[in-house]
């Protein structure tokens, strides 16, 4: 019997729409120049580690079922002689690239200073990217990947209890948005019935079964409700902005299909749910925005409304720089901004997990 040539994602897409052919052919060509860039990112001194291990995890959530893979980072005594009984906290790092480029290896930097200086394990995702997999199973993969490493901390060394999720950029969404999605997941997991309400809108879960202790998102989306046209003049660089290409490419490609994605949906755009919802997210909460950015104004919009739901926020605009800085193609010199400013985050996931005075003003 001949095979099914449809069962694969993007061959479906273009039978069903062709125009998916063009946003697949543009994905691939800039995952491939992005890639170069991310080879002469590691080459800068000091070397990210490299991954420890990589585990491959069938998907549960997302209609389109599959496998996502997951690279882990660990400190250095992890597995060592007289230490195989500790347990570390972890991170789980969703990478940038507008849900349509980039891979969980991107930020090895960012994993590097996690595991040297807060002395926790960094699980980064691989999650299933657009045009082949549109919205919402970036988020559901995320979702996938969080449950997965609770079910198997004991296997893997983790401590259940002190779990925590970042992203940058498009990861930065994820690492709000993936928190909100687990609520429903895990309800379902004990077997309750969810009442009958809109699939975009989660089911609450009471206050105990928080999964995440803690969010360092960087730079991230929050409010695909304003168009991008809108966003961009909020810029006060332009001349340092992302090229409209890129972004018209991530919207295509992510938001599919147009007419029946709906941009409020808080899977989507936590900075417009309601303060119901964003109740449930993790009370420590760590944001850093780009001065020259686009998604400056939203990410500000959306610290002073957990700000004002009582959340422990600690926000800082780095100056003077773009969207993306910290992952300069430069393979003679580590950014030093990204360094101060990783180093920064640390102490606070240290504090977080480790105990320690905090410094949330």
């Amino acid at each position: 019997m001949p095979p099914n040539t449809t069962s694969h994602p993007i061959a479906r897409a273009i039978v069903n729409d062709p125009s998916r052919w063009t946003l697949y052919l543009q994905a691939v060509f800039w995952r491939f120049l992005m890639g170069i860039g991310m080879v002469l990112h590691k080459m800068a001194y000091p070397r990210p580690l490299k991954p420890r291990f990589v585990k491959y995890i069938d998907t549960t959530l997302a209609a389109m079922p599959g496998r996502v893979r997951l690279v882990f980072y660990t400190p250095k005594d992890y597995g060592t002689r007289g230490n195989q009984g500790k347990k570390y906290p972890c991170i789980v790092n969703f990478h940038g690239g507008g849900f349509t480029m980039g891979t969980a290896t991107d930020d090895c930097r960012w994993a590097t200073a996690v595991c040297e200086q807060a002395d926790t394990i960094v699980c980064s995702v691989d999650y299933r990217r657009a045009p082949e997999h549109p919205f919402p199973t970036a988020v559901e993969d995320g979702a996938d990947a969080v449950m997965w490493i609770w079910d198997n901390a004991d296997e893997l060394g983790i401590d259940g209890d002190r779990i925590g999720v970042s992203g940058f950029s498009a990861g930065g969404n994820m690492s709000l948005t993936v928190p909100l999605r687990l609520q429903d997941a895990l309800l379902r997991r004990r077997g309750a019935e969810p009442p009958h309400i809109s699939s975009d809108a989660p089911v609450v879960l009471p206050h105990e079964h928080h999964a995440i202790k803690l969010i360092v998102a960087w730079y991230p989306s929050t409010d695909f409700t304003n168009p991008r046209e809108e966003r961009r003049k909020t810029n006060t660089r332009p001349d340092k902005e992302l090229p409209r290409f890129f972004t018209k490419m991530f919207d295509a490609s992510y938001l599919h299909p147009p007419k029946e994605v709906k941009l409020d949906s808080p899977y989507l755009s936590p900075g417009v749910a309601s303060d119901e919802l964003l109740q449930f997210l993790p009370e420590e909460i760590l944001m850093y925005t780009c001065e020259w950015d686009e998604l400056l104004a939203e990410g500000k919009r959306f610290n002073d409304r957990i700000k004002s739901l009582g959340k422990k926020v600690k926000y800082r605009m780095i100056e003077d720089v773009p969207h993306g800085w910290d992952k300069s193609p430069n393979p003679f010199k580590a950014d030093a901004v990204a360094q101060e400013v990783y180093v920064e985050a640390c102490k606070e996931i240290r504090r977080v997990f480790h105990g320690g005075q905090s410094l949330v003003q």
